[in-house]
């Protein structure tokens, strides 16, 4: 089920409409849809090819290549990062809508590819930072063209399956990216910024074939406006007055508490499976003691060059594989449900994953707490874009589209300075080898001297032990999964409040069909 629109007196209207069967819906995708997926699997590709190890590049040593820094100095940056990228579609929505959806992705790409260069080109805390929030910006006007294109390209019975197939395609990229990441940072991670650039300067040659859905009915009422025909607010007042509508109050604070838990996964769990997830269980069942030399399966699965362990982001990537491949089912799944259902169930999935994730150090078992976060990340973030997409007035959609942005922002930026600070605080390796390194009787201002992401190797040959006996120590002694209990407790308080958005709106529902059904007897 999702929701409808009211054109007679453009206000938002929560009736459902059925939705066609999940072959049917397939069927019924438009040409352009497929050319913004195409361009949406583009962008993805690039921009998970740095987000996938953008925490590990900033604490990674100095020595090794990385920036050297803190786990809560990268907090800081990603917190900058999240706020930019998230904060300017709630404006650059709106401004789709006047300029163009095909403008609006043209600049969008060109402030992209400045800033994966900005990252190659000065490999500092600060290079890295101008380029994220560069990046960001450019990030920030690609949504909501992309996405008003979609609803634009599709209608009210095969949206739950267009959004779902859209999710898959992004998915396409966002498994590809850290794939090429993992491949290219190993030679050198300026490699990885420079493919970066590359890839979604290919998002040129797919913008000469889209066109531009309702082009025709944009300019004719942008003719109208100017010739005072139709009057029309400023933007900043045409979006407060919409933001004042109570169904996207109530969504954007709920969604906001289900950012924060999902963004979790991606920022802070590389660090998590870098320090505490022995990865060579899996290589060990699929290849046998020695690993594997065959180069297809160490560059597919994000494999260490000697084919021995799986590299975080190679873990994390089984997130992006089971959405690839199985998205357009859960999508199939969601359309039978109402919205609200959707998202509730699903974000019950991804909090008890992360509550999984804290506890488990054996790399299946967190391979097995990704997949459950990945069926509940289907079954909510693509229905909540279709549930705003829908209510959403005709020469609003991109606008309302860019509002979606403000819980991200929220629920993001708060979580980016938040999680690697508890991580750092709580679950870091880093933390517990100095405090370990001292208590063994290293000079404290010996410790002090060890550069940031040196200290556990030098624990290593401080104490003459096992990287895996160390490893074992540190995590038995410590509550690791302390901090994944916090992000899961802020997911769980989301899905209570679902469950009585989702009861408030069964009731604005009965009493609009009355309504309807007062004023058309008939």
């Amino acid at each position: 089920m999702s929701y409808d629109y009211n054109k007679e007196n453009h206000s938002t209207t929560v009736s459902d409409v059925k939705q066609l069967g999940t072959f049917a819906a397939l069927a019924s995708l438009s040409y352009v849809f497929w050319i913004v997926g195409g361009m949406e699997m583009v962008e993805r590709l690039a921009y998970y090819g740095v987000k996938a190890v953008a925490a590990l590049y900033a604490t990674d040593s100095q020595a090794d290549g990385g920036l050297g820094v803190t786990a809560s100095t990268f907090g800081t940056i990603l917190a900058i990062w999240a706020l930019v990228q998230t904060f300017v579609p709630v404006v650059t929505g709106g401004l789709s809508d006047r300029l163009g959806y095909k403008e609006t992705i043209f600049m969008s790409t060109v402030f992209k590819i400045i800033g994966y260069l900005i990252m190659a080109l000065f490999p500092t805390a600060w290079g890295f930072g101008v380029g994220a929030v560069v990046l960001a910006f450019g990030t920030g006007i690609f949504k909501p063209g992309i996405q008003g294109t979609l609803v634009k390209a599709t209608n009210r019975e095969n949206s739950s399956m267009a959004w779902g197939v859209f999710y898959q395609t992004v998915n396409i990229g966002g498994f590809l990216g850290p794939i090429v990441a993992a491949m290219l940072r190993q030679m050198d991670w300026a490699y990885v910024f420079y493919a970066c650039a590359a890839i979604i300067s290919l998002n040129f040659l797919l913008l000469l074939a889209y066109k531009e859905p309702g082009k025709e009915e944009r300019i004719a009422y942008s003719a109208k406006v100017k010739s005072g025909e139709i009057k029309q607010e400023s933007l900043f007042t045409d979006s407060l007055r919409e933001l004042a509508n109570p169904i996207l109050i109530w969504y954007l604070v709920l969604f906001s508490a289900f950012w924060f838990m999902f963004n979790a996964l991606f920022d802070v769990l590389p660090l998590h499976l870098r320090d505490w997830v022995d990865t060579s269980a899996i290589v060990t069942t699929l290849f046998g003691e020695g690993g594997t030399q065959n180069s297809f399966f160490i560059r597919l699965l994000g494999m260490t060059d000697d084919g021995k362990l799986i590299l975080p982001e190679g873990l994390l990537n089984w997130n992006a594989g089971l959405i690839m491949l199985t998205c357009f089912l859960f999508a199939g799944l969601s359309a039978r449900l109402r919205a609200v259902d959707s998202m509730m169930i699903g974000t019950f999935l991804a909090s008890a994953a992360l509550c999984w994730l804290g506890n488990v150090s054996w790399g299946w078992y967190a391979g097995f707490g990704i997949l459950v976060f990945s069926v509940g990340e289907m079954m909510s973030s693509p229905k909540s874009s279709e549930f705003i997409g829908n209510i959403a007035p005709p020469q609003k959609k991109a606008m309302y589209l860019g509002f979606t942005q403000l819980p991200i922002g929220i629920g993001w930026t708060l979580e980016a300075k938040i999680g690697p600070w508890m991580y750092g605080e709580y679950a870091s390796k880093e933390k517990f080898s100095r405090e370990l390194l001292v208590e063994r009787g290293m000079e404290p201002s010996q410790v002090e001297a060890i550069k940031n992401g040196e200290a556990f190797d030098t624990l290593v040959s401080y104490t003459g032990e096992s990287a895996q006996a160390l490893t074992q120590l540190l995590h038995s002694t410590h509550n690791v999964a302390f901090m994944w209990y916090i992000m899961a407790a802020v997911g769980f308080a989301s899905v209570v409040g679902m469950f009585f958005y989702g009861r408030w709106l069964k009731t604005k529902a009965k009493e609009e069909a009355q309504e309807i059904a007062q004023t058309n007897p008939s």
